[in-house]
């Protein structure tokens, strides 16, 4: 049996060296290459894959996200995330969203291949130091609307431009600013920020 395998990563040089190696392995087939997150679904659909390698950080929207449209969409493919950002806070989320699997990228193609068979068994493949991290870390103590704000509060906007982006008050905007500060336990939106990318919990 071939496996047929997804591959999505924004990088071509780092796609094209991934899908080269993965094609030398005699039961794995790469079929469909994606450098967006926006793209995984359509290609997905397109190319009915057995398991999906995802990137977290991509243009288009990120890998966690992907995952939960592609296991709704096609609940028959398995999802593995292959990230650079080995942050606890991703690695919670990418399976509360579906994933069957998390590894970072400075691991062996071997162990990599082994991952697409393990996840197509059915088991679940996690890098063991960030698995242990992620049991010791604090939970994710944001809601999915104060995520949002601050995500879009990352690159400097105004309120005024949060609100116009979510189609929200300025301030609605304002409480959720201000209670992810409360959350994060910082002092102002900035420090909110870092803690919350440093911890995963913001794509």
């Amino acid at each position: 049996m071939t496996i047929r395998v997804l591959l999505a990563e924004d990088q071509g040089m780092m796609r094209g060296a991934l899908a080269l190696l993965l094609d030398l392995e005699p039961d794995i087939e790469v079929v469909a290459q994606v450098g967006s997150g926006d793209a995984v679904v359509p290609a997905a659909l397109q190319a009915r894959p057995d398991v999906a390698l995802l990137d977290i950080e991509m243009p288009g929207g990120d890998g966690i996200a992907a995952t939960a449209e592609l296991r709704r969409r096609l609940p028959g493919c398995r999802v593995l995330i292959l990230t650079t950002f080995g942050r606890p806070g991703y690695l919670r989320r990418a399976m509360q969203a579906g994933a069957s699997g998390f590894l970072v990228k400075d691991g062996p193609v071997e162990s990599l291949a082994a991952a697409v068979r393990r996840v197509l068994a059915g088991e679940r493949v996690l890098d063991p130091d960030l698995a242990a991290a992620a049991l010791a870390a604090r939970p994710d103590p944001l809601t999915d609307r104060e995520r949002e704000v601050l995500r879009e509060a990352a690159d400097g906007s105004t309120v005024a431009d949060i609100a116009a982006r979510l189609h929200l008050s300025e301030s609605t905007v304002r409480n959720y600013l201000s209670a992810a500060i409360t959350k994060t336990g910082t002092r102002n939106r900035i420090e909110a920020i870092g803690v919350a990318q440093s911890n995963g919990w913001l794509p």
